[in-house]
């Protein structure tokens, strides 16, 4: 009967585990495909300190026990240990051709202005359910992070896990109940929305006509409180998009003004991302009236002869004869404030 290994403290070690002469630990196996893997750690069990100068891992054993685990439910738990969030992130996004540009856009932006740097750079397999709340908690307190960009940025890393459950690579999603538990801690309700009241509306236009800053917006102050559109909509509208002989405006896309993939903010035209928000709605004598005056200045003045994503005939206009951009009610954005 051959003597059984041990360790250089005379413990004795498991099948596939050994010892180097460094004295660092080891522990071999097979995956399911039949390729063979090594795992190490300076500690054989938990009660083992780290040697001096060496880096903290988790213990031989513990390890060995999770790679068991992982096997014998088809866990790919080698590349997992191996493959960061940001790998994983690139992969989901290139695969999710269904989502509108606009929607692909923003997400990356988020992704790689508040993930990729801290969070993405860890290997999946160490991202806890802890980390995830600490990440959010930071966004919010240290970021001044709002309920609908950490929605964005939560259903961003959700998806992710969850690919990477499905894949095999991870056993649980970590960010699964952090958003409710936040939600809970600081109490986020979403906002009711208020529409103003007759007296209210009279008053600022009121206050907008009497203005000199501010009368040249009459126009779409106007059609904004008499149809309810999204600015966006708004910002988008087209000649063609008005019947004025039934009375009728047709909604049917919206501008956006984004940062995009070459780093630069441009325009774009996006369609509803619901069939609801396509819809007609009635053109108001109130509307038609200051419509039809538009319509006649423009004739005079000149019309927009901006052309975006093969729209044109867009019927707002900045001081510069441009289409107006639906982020100039945004303060502090420069480059936006030079359209105004």
């Amino acid at each position: 009967m051959s003597e059984k290994r041990r360790d250089n403290k005379g413990r004795i070690l498991l099948p596939n585990e050994r010892q180097r002469a460094d004295g660092k630990y080891e522990y071999r196996y097979t995956d399911g495909t039949g390729k063979k893997h090594s795992v190490y750690s300076w500690r054989l069990v938990a009660t083992d300190k780290t040697p001096q100068g060496k880096k903290h891992s988790e213990p031989l054993r513990e390890t060995e026990r999770e790679i068991k685990r992982d096997l014998e439910d088809d866990i790919d738990s080698f590349n997992a240990r191996r493959t960061t969030l940001n790998h994983f992130y690139e992969e989901y996004i290139e695969s999710k051709f269904e989502l509108k540009q606009s929607t692909r856009t923003n997400y990356k932006y988020m992704y790689e202005k508040y993930v990729a740097n801290c969070l993405g750079k860890k290997k999946i397999s160490e991202i806890k359910y802890s980390d995830i709340k600490r990440f959010y908690i930071h966004l919010i307190k240290d970021i001044g992070f709002k309920p609908n960009s950490m929605e964005v940025i939560h259903t961003i890393l959700h998806s992710v896990f969850s690919v990477t459950v499905r894949d095999g690579y991870i056993r649980t999603n970590p960010t699964d109940g952090v958003m409710a538990e936040i939600k809970k801690i600081h109490d986020w309700k979403k906002t009711k929305r208020h529409a103003l009241t007759i007296p209210q509306q009279e008053a600022f236009v009121n206050f907008c006509s009497a203005n000199v800053q501010y009368s040249h917006w009459m126009t779409i102050f106007t059609f904004l409180l008499g149809t309810g559109c999204r600015v966006g909509e708004a910002v988008g509208l087209r000649w063609e998009d008005c019947n004025f002989e039934e009375n009728m405006i047709s909604i049917n896309h919206n501008l956006i003004y984004r940062k995009q993939d070459n780093g630069k903010c441009e325009f774009h035209i996006t369609t509803p991302k619901t069939s609801a928000g396509t819809r007609i709605i009635p053109m108001f004598s109130a509307i038609k009236t200051v419509l039809t005056q538009e319509y006649e200045r423009q004739k005079l003045t000149g019309f927009n002869t901006a052309e975006i994503d093969g729209y044109s005939g867009f019927i707002f206009m900045n001081r510069f004869g441009d289409v107006m951009s639906p982020q100039l009610h945004k303060q502090g954005n420069r480059q936006n404030c030079k359209r105004l």
